[in-house]
């Protein structure tokens, strides 16, 4: 009986359709050159959501199967193209990943709410206006996301909350968020996220703990839209 289980595939959803869209190609079923089937297509074949099949491109873009053109869609590259890159090596799924903060940060906000202080508030301030300056001058205000939401955290007075948050936003430093990244983030959503960033920091002000909760938790859900639309929109 036991010879029959087959063993379980406990990779990444991304990864696993992956996989099937790199054997579709090597079994000759798309040249090189050729355009994919439109991502609800792929979606709807494989029986998965579209952001799943999106991670999936973007993983297979990243190692070199296939050439996302903006505008465009999603085309087959040759055997040669390809980058000895394991699949396991590109990270979680970015939308689990947003999904994850949260849940984490929507609970981490509720302490920080109740423990503020005007020196932690004064910071987060000057946070903002750093990331505006940087924005004003075409620079990445990255660093100033992770020193707000790390702020947030640490305002807890718990050292593995903060860590946590810290780690989890860390992972968009993966190969398939980046990459993701890339494709979605402009100056627009920026200036965007930093109108979100002052929602929450209003609210802390306040010292609404509901408010600040909605506000944090609607920033992560509108920052992995903005992932989702922003890529669907260019090269669905």
């Amino acid at each position: 009986m036991l010879d029959q289980l087959k063993q379980v595939d406990n990779r990444r959803l991304y990864q696993q359709i992956a996989d099937q869209i790199r054997a579709f190609i090597d079994k000759g079923n798309y040249t090189p050159g050729a355009r994919l089937p439109p991502e609800r297509d792929l979606a709807q074949q494989l029986g998965v959501s579209r952001p799943s099949v999106r991670e999936a491109l973007i993983a297979l873009e990243i190692e070199g199967s296939v050439e996302v053109r903006m505008g465009a869609g999603v085309y087959v590259c040759s055997v040669a193209q390809r980058k000895p890159q394991a699949l396991d090596t590109m990270g979680e799924s970015p939308i689990e990943l947003m999904q994850a903060r949260a849940a984490i940060e929507g609970t981490v906000i509720l302490q920080a709410c109740a423990k503020a202080t005007p020196e932690a508030l004064a910071a987060l301030r000057q946070i903002l206006d750093n990331m505006l300056a940087a924005m004003a001058q075409n620079r990445s205000p990255l660093v100033f996301d992770r020193q707000f939401h790390q702020t947030i955290a640490a305002m807890t007075g718990n050292a593995v909350l903060e860590r946590l948050v810290c780690e989890l936003f860390d992972e968009r430093h993966s190969p398939i968020a980046a990459r993701l990244s890339a494709h979605s983030e402009s100056g627009q959503t920026w200036a965007t996220a930093l109108q979100e960033h002052e929602a929450i920091l209003r609210a802390l002000e306040n010292r609404d703990v509901l408010a600040a909760q909605t506000a944090l938790r609607m920033h992560l859900q509108a920052s992995e839209q903005r992932w989702v639309e922003n890529n669907r929109r260019e090269w669905s």
